[in-house]
């Protein structure tokens, strides 16, 4: 009896001991990282931008996977359940990390079940419409949605436009036809051919179409203008006070991943936002690297918390759901 005893206790003490080794091989393969929502949207690109600077100081290949639908839930929920060994990462942002867990029932816990790793990037909303909309300016905009809201279409990609096109319709007293897509990328194209009549967008989606003149803008959902698009006046300007809105990203772990691991992925995220050709690529499309103490598992975990009691009760009041 006392042998088996020794015996089992070897073990335990083996496989405690082989824990900390593990975390100091890491990473030891390619690492996927899972992007919820479809490829060329402004989610994936930040995901491909930071993954390809996070390799060096890794050593690994990392691997973009791109799983759309149901606001990111299915790919949050995917990684949630995932081995909790640092191989299986999420790039996010707050629809599908946050926004999410107020309009789906999830079968996991939309912040208890990720190990929280760093926040990215600041990302804000512009309001744009197809060219053929005869109106020049935010006010003309407004006066046209309201002679025309019943047959009006307003593009919705994921739970962040979804919640901001609410609040649109709140703050202007409209209702308009819905359009639900799997990604930003779909959204735009659509919008740009003219299917669809409206969108609150993310700011890195549609600086590119702005610029070539494929769709028409009208104001930066944010209290200030955007470098990447200086002529375009903000909501303040514009005549829609106060009408902020935008996304952020992140990068998760499932949860229990070990303190080791999180460190590692966390240096390497701060050296790839720390790496000129990163920021400069960002900066070109709208996004906003977020400032360093906001850049730690904890500085995302406050934030957070933060976005939650903020805009949790917005969704329960309005008896938003998602679609």
């Amino acid at each position: 009896m006392a042998r088996r005893f020794s015996a089992l206790m070897a073990v335990v003490a083996a496989l405690a001991s082989a824990a900390p080794a593990l975390a100091q091989t890491y990473p030891s393969r390619p690492i996927t990282i899972i992007v919820p929502f479809a490829a060329g949207g402004p989610t994936d690109l930040v995901a491909r931008v930071i993954a390809d600077k996070m390799q060096a100081p890794l050593g690994q290949t990392l691997i973009i996977e791109n799983v759309a639908g149901a606001g990111g839930s299915i790919a949050s929920t995917r990684v949630a359940r995932a081995a909790p060994d640092g191989y299986t990462l999420e790039i996010g942002n707050n629809g599908s990390n946050l926004l999410s867990g107020a309009l789906y029932d999830l079968p996991v816990d939309i912040v208890k079940d990720f190990t929280p790793i760093a926040e990215l990037t600041d990302n804000p909303q512009i309001i744009v419409s197809r060219n053929s909309v005869p109106a020049a300016n935010l006010k003309e905009l407004l006066a046209w949605l309201k002679d025309n809201q019943k047959t009006v279409s307003v593009g919705i990609a994921g739970p962040v436009a979804e919640v901001s096109v609410v609040n649109f319709e709140n703050m202007t007293g409209m209702k308009f036809q819905h359009v639900p897509y799997r990604g930003a990328a779909p959204a735009i194209q659509d919008l740009v051919a003219g299917h669809i009549d409206l969108m609150v967008d993310q700011l890195s989606n549609s600086v590119p179409q702005v610029k070539a003149g494929t769709v028409r803008p009208y104001a930066i959902a944010a209290g200030t203008r955007s470098p990447a698009l200086p002529d375009v006046p903000t909501v303040d300007e514009a005549g829609l006070p106060n009408f902020y809105g935008g996304l952020w990203h992140g990068l998760w772990a499932p949860k229990g991943v070990s303190a080791d691991i999180v460190a590692k992925l966390n240096a390497a995220v701060k050296q790839s936002l720390a790496d000129p050709t990163v920021q400069q690529k960002l900066a070109a499309v709208g996004q906003q690297i977020v400032p360093p103490g906001r850049q730690t598992p904890q500085g995302l975990a406050a934030f957070q918390q933060a976005e939650a009691e903020k805009w949790f009760p917005v969704v329960k009041t309005a008896g938003m759901r998602g679609e």
